[in-house]
């Protein structure tokens, strides 16, 4: 631990997946970790209690993202829980890892289901950001959970890949726009990872050894493999990093 020691993390969509063990990672590297959620108070809670077992500080918040108002509602939160648990104001790493995912191919999507995705997906992030920026100190950093489908066509996800591929495009023009600010903003794009999103993919030992035959390493990606290069992008160390869309695949269909 040291690396993040002084710093305030907010991690959006971390209560189970890639988020927890990025809202893990950040504390166990020194920063406090402001755990978000939309429902599952069970999860939240036992992502808070993994991060206070190892010795790590944190708080949860909850808010509902893809309705209107979402990310005033969140800093509110945000800010309350942040005075509540006696830190000072401010925030220095900013992940916006909550997402929604509408599987269909252009024939079969409705107007509601391509909103719905647009709306978590793709303006929640914006305007986290926009309100983020607000309390973010010079040096920070913004890290955008992307997806390996916004640089290979996948049909049957049609609307979730234009919905990340905004965010590939939002995260390079803020790059270039809070460059003078030592802000750094860059953009992770999982492939197959061992969540709750690949369970129906992951239930027989065909479809394990299919997903796992994607990687040059032969495996499913984990979890703990996505936060690490997180808790890179979010030391000092990446400080000469910045616009960029890193490849966490694995090495998938190289």
């Amino acid at each position: 631990m040291g690396d993040l020691n002084g710093k305030t993390a907010l991690v959006t969509g971390s209560s189970r997946g890639i988020g927890r063990a990025i809202a893990q990672r950040l504390a166990q590297d020194g920063a406090l970790v402001a755990i978000h959620y939309n429902n599952s108070d069970t999860e939240a809670g036992e992502t808070l209690a993994s991060i206070k077992a190892a010795g790590g500080r944190a708080f949860t918040v909850k808010a509902e993202l893809g309705v209107p108002g979402d990310a005033e509602a969140l800093f509110t939160a945000f800010d309350a829980e942040l005075a509540a648990y006696g830190a000072g104001p401010g925030l220095d790493i900013l992940v916006n890892n909550a997402a929604t995912r509408f599987s269909g191919r252009i024939g079969e999507a409705t107007e509601e289901e391509f909103d719905r995705t647009i709306a978590i997906n793709t303006k929640a992030p914006f305007f986290i950001i926009q309100h983020g920026l607000r309390r973010m100190r010079d040096g920070g950093r913004i890290i955008n959970i992307s997806s390996a489908v916004t640089s290979r066509a996948h049909p049957s996800n049609v609307a979730y890949s234009v919905s990340k591929g905004a965010v590939d495009t939002l995260t390079l023009t803020l790059a270039k726009d809070l460059g003078g600010r030592g802000i750094t903003v860059n953009t992770l794009a999982p492939g197959w990872v061992e969540t709750h999103v690949t369970e129906s993919h992951r239930a027989t030992p065909e479809g394990r050894a299919a997903l796992a035959a994607t990687s040059v390493f032969n495996r499913i990606g984990r979890p703990a493999d996505i936060a690490d290069v997180a808790a890179f992008l979010a030391s000092d160390d990446s400080r000469w990093i910045t616009g960029q869309r890193i490849d966490v695949t694995g090495g998938s269909v190289l």
